[in-house]
This record gives structure tokens, C-alpha cells and sequence, in this order.
């Protein structure tokens, strides 16, 4: 009977996020995923962001919350709508929420057509998501198995600064497989050159991704993805979103800031004047330039207690299906919604705009 129970008890404990917003934040993420989704091979990276920009805070604004956006679309300067700092939500109820977006991961990959474009946000209490600068992470991201193995063997952790073949032996020892049959997926940038070449040397096989890393972490975490980990550096926002998806899923994130300059190897003097540009900025974040690599963990990352995700496929990726448009107006999206109390749930949600020409089909 106890057994039985557990399943009411999650539910019970749910927070007042996850129990008032989680079943709202699937028609946030799918509307702006359909919106992006007619823009799929027109080339038009940046319209088809703008549209599930604009579609995305519609929804948001719909949503009894009083909402402010911490990791967004750029300094209000840059970005019109889902800036930095931004309140969002009708302001009425009692929920305050911190809040990460991006309404299309994969501009290139929906302007081309090409697999791995997702809408995706999540939101905590105030303080519960790392309030970074718009610079890189450097990043490992691991599954749940690595997490168990690490408080087994206490001696044997993962670390940002170690050699490629000792985190890659702790993953193959924690997944009980040979280094050999690991998949880690990496952005294909040339500042990683170097860090594919280790891999590589270290028998480990390596996806290449051209854009898009951020579900590929959260695979980390679900088995029968075909993804085992996933290193190198890219947007600090992303990492942030990976780490809360990954944190309820009970997988690991270790990451630090990196100067965009710094992690592409660019001269002495294109850094110097990044950091000018940039640094007066992560002060403000109570970010110096002494402790800018300090290293991140998912905690760090994510703090927040009462946490919730979601992510909708626009184009197919690891295990969210692409949208699906058809007829006028309707659309099938896959989505990807879990919360701090560890209840995941896989949606594929029809929308159907006339039911006498589009009849509900199964397949």
C-alpha cells in the first residue's frame, strides 16, 4: 500500500509553482514552437525568432504570475521583448517567479530545417536561477548513473580541470560500459578542436552538433537517448536552463564563465577589450575578474527549491518530435514538461482549428 502511495505524494508535494504554473508552461513553449515552425526552411533565422519571441510573451502575459525574466533575449537595448529584467505574467496572485527562456534554441537549425530546434523556459522562486552575464559556460553535463556512482566512490568525481580520459573513465565506469561505446556530444566550433582531438584519442566516439546543446544535456539524463555526456563551451544561458532541467532529473552540471574572446583564442588585445566591455557588467552581478572561473555546480546554477521546465520540439531532435503543420491553422508538437517534485510528463498535443476538415487521425 505504501508503494501505492508514492505517486500522491509527489503530487502533494509539488510546490506552488509546479502545482499553478507547470500545466500552463506547455502552451507557452508549444505556441511559440508552432510559431517558429512555419518559419522552417525559409532561411529567415532571425524572423523566425522574432515570431516565437512575440508568441511566447503573449502567453506569458497571460499567466496569473508576477514574472521577471533573468535569462532572456539580451539587455533591454538589444532585445524589445523578453529582455533582461523584464516583468511579465498579469501581476495578479501571489506567485513571484524567476524566469529562463529561450523561445527558439536553434535559429540556424529552423531557418535550415535541420533537426535539434526547440522552444524552452523555466522558472523557480525568486534567486533559484544563477543570474549570469551573456557570455559562455565551459560545461561538462552527465546523467543520474554518474551522480550514484560519484557518492559511491567519493574519491572518483568529475572535475572541470581534469584530463578528458579521467571524466570520460568515471562516465564509463558509472554507466558499466568501456570507454569506447560513449557518445559525447559537442558543438562543432574550432575552438573545440582541441578538446575533440582528446576525445577522440581517448576511443570515445563524438557527435558533432552545429548549433544546439541544451537538450543534448538533459539526454544525459534519459536513458535509451544515445547521448552519455556533453562538454565544451557555449551561451551561459543555455547552460543555466540545461542545469534546471538536469537538477530535477537528479543528472550533474559543472560549468564556469568564459569570455567569448578567451574561449575562441582570440588576441591579447580582442580580450582586453572585451573585458572592458564586459566586465564593469559582472561586477554588477557581484562577478570580479579574480573569481570568474570559479566553477559552477548545478546547485550554483540552479538553487531554486520549487523548479519547473518545459521544451517543445520544433524541429526533431534527441527525443522530442518536430512540430507538425497541417491544414489551416492546425499543428502536433511534442513537448517535455517536469517540475522540482519529479513528475515528468511527454505531451503530444493536437491542435485542431476545424474539426469537419481535419479529423483527428492516431497516426
Amino acid at each position: 500500500m505504501e508503494m501505492k502511495k508514492n505517486c500522491e505524494r509527489m503530487m502533494h508535494n509539488a510546490g506552488p509553482i509546479e502545482q499553478e504554473l507547470l500545466p500552463r508552461l506547455v502552451n507557452v513553449t508549444e505556441a511559440a514552437a508552432i510559431a517558429a515552425a512555419h518559419q522552417i526552411g525559409r532561411g529567415q533565422k532571425n524572423y523566425a525568432d522574432q515570431v516565437a519571441v512575440e508568441s511566447m510573451r503573449r502567453m506569458l502575459n497571460s499567466l496569473a504570475m508576477r514574472g521577471t525574466i533573468k535569462i532572456g533575449e539580451g539587455e533591454r537595448d538589444k532585445a524589445p521583448m523578453l529582455y533582461i529584467g523584464e516583468h511579465v505574467g498579469t501581476g495578479e496572485g501571489d506567485l513571484e517567479v524567476d524566469i529562463a527562456v529561450d523561445p527558439l534554441e536553434g535559429t540556424n537549425l529552423t531557418a535550415d530545417g535541420v533537426p535539434g530546434a526547440i522552444s524552452v523556459m523555466a522558472m523557480s522562486e525568486p534567486g533559484g536561477l544563477f543570474h549570469g552575464p551573456d557570455v559562455y559556460m565551459e560545461k561538462i553535463v552527465v546523467g543520474s548513473e554518474v551522480v550514484k556512482y560519484e557518492k559511491e566512490n567519493p574519491g572518483e568525481r568529475i572535475d572541470l580541470d581534469a584530463p578528458v580520459q579521467h571524466n570520460l573513465e568515471i562516465v564509463a565506469k558509472a554507466l558499466k560500459r568501456d570507454v569506447e561505446e560513449l557518445v559525447v556530444v559537442i558543438l562543432d566550433r574550432p575552438r573545440h578542436k582541441g578538446l575533440i582531438d582528446e576525445i577522440r584519442n581517448s576511443g570515445a566516439r563524438v557527435n558533432l552538433i552545429t548549433d544546439g546543446d541544451l537538450m543534448p544535456g538533459v539526454a544525459t539524463s534519459i536513458r535509451g537517448s544515445g547521448v552519455h555526456i556533453v562538454m565544451g563551451s557555449g551561451g551561459s544561458g543555455e547552460a543555466v536552463l540545461t542545469a534546471a532541467a538536469i537538477k530535477i532529473l537528479g543528472g550533474k552540471v559543472l560549468a564556469r564563465l568564459v569570455l567569448p574572446s578567451v574561449a575562441n583564442n582570440k588576441s591579447k588585445e580582442d580580450i582586453e577589450k572585451e573585458k572592458r566591455e564586459k566586465l564593469p557588467r559582472l561586477e554588477k552581478m557581484g562577478i570580479k575578474e579574480e573569481n570568474i572561473n570559479t566553477i559552477l555546480d548545478t546547485e550554483k546554477l540552479v538553487p531554486g527549491k520549487d523548479v519547473i521546465f518545459a521544451a517543445t520540439g520544433v524541429t526533431s531532435g534527441q527525443f522530442l518530435r518536430g512540430a507538425n503543420l497541417f491544414g489551416e491553422g492546425d499543428a502536433r508538437v511534442d513537448t517535455i514538461t517536469m517540475g522540482s517534485s519529479g513528475v515528468v510528463k511527454f505531451t503530444d498535443s493536437i491542435y485542431i482549428k476545424n474539426k469537419e476538415t481535419t479529423p483527428l487521425r492516431i497516426k
